[in-house]
């Protein structure tokens, strides 16, 4: 009688099939979750690193984090995303820049106010510096006769002193803004305050622009008549103190405002 063989039931395993795709989908994840990551950072350097490090890792370039993909989202983010105006570094290079401006305007400032007491002039000009710019004021009676806007000659000494300061800033903008009383003119030449103001302020700054070293590209003037008074109109002092022209050197780099709007230039005091 033939002995029949035994065999012992196998133990059963459980399908880990299942397996595989799940460690796809967890690396896919994992992979997406770090790109996201680096959308949100603002060193575009590192974002396109840490892109070609992922295409080297997973096989065959995977749609999202292929190399080209990338290249054109990285230019796109540097040219439009926002944030990254305000990334660490260029807040940094930006702080840094606004520093030095503020260095050189004060050194500047300092310079007019020595010239203006070496030579007695602590009447007739005076210098501030706010947020926005450095600003001289000639009173008119150093530069004008009355209700004239033709620059004294004694004061174009004044004028080629100021351009030759003015040459240590070749790249900011210069306003020189003329500003009246609120007493009414009318002749033939200045039928109001209007035309008298931007005349005086005109004549003035082709003074300065006798100096061939600086550039009428960046300088502009404007005629601001009765308009913007720093004192007031109802005595014979305020009124002096209105009739004015002013050299403004506006500042590159201003403090934002607290909603994160750039502060708006300002010709007035």
């Amino acid at each position: 009688m033939s002995k029949k063989t035994r065999h012992e039931p196998h133990e059963e395993h459980a399908d880990e099939s299942w397996l595989i795709p799940y460690a796809d989908l967890m690396t896919l994840l994992l992979a997406l979750f770090i790109v996201l990551y680096g959308m949100s950072s603002t060193d575009a350097k590192k974002f396109e690193e840490m892109s070609q490090a992922f295409s080297s890792v997973l096989t065959g370039g995977i749609g999202v984090l292929d190399q080209n993909s990338f290249d054109s989202n990285t230019k796109s983010f540097n040219n439009d995303n926002p944030i990254n105006k305000n990334s660490s570094e260029g807040l940094m290079k930006r702080n840094e820049l606004m520093r030095r401006e503020q260095e050189n305007l004060e050194a500047l400032k300092k310079r007019l106010d020595n010239y203006i007491k070496d030579n007695g002039l602590t009447t007739q000009l005076n210098t501030q510096l706010n947020h926005s710019r450095l600003a001289i004021t000639i009173s008119d009676n150093a530069l004008f006769a009355s209700g004239d806007a033709e620059v004294k000659p004694e004061a174009r000494k004044l004028a080629k002193a100021i351009s030759t300061m003015l040459e240590q800033f070749p790249d900011y903008e210069v306003v020189v803004s003329g500003h009246t009383d609120n007493v009414p003119i009318s002749t033939s030449e200045f039928p109001s305050n209007w035309e008298l103001s931007s005349g005086r302020a005109l004549n003035f700054m082709k003074i300065l622009l006798l100096n061939d070293k600086l550039d009428p590209k960046m300088f502009s003037s404007t005629g601001q008549g009765e308009y913007h008074p720093v004192a007031s109109n109802s005595t014979s002092e305020g009124r002096a103190k209105n009739r004015r022209v002013e050299v403004s050197i506006i500042r590159k780099y201003q403090e934002e405002s607290k909603t994160g709007i750039p502060a708006i230039n300002s010709t007035s005091p």
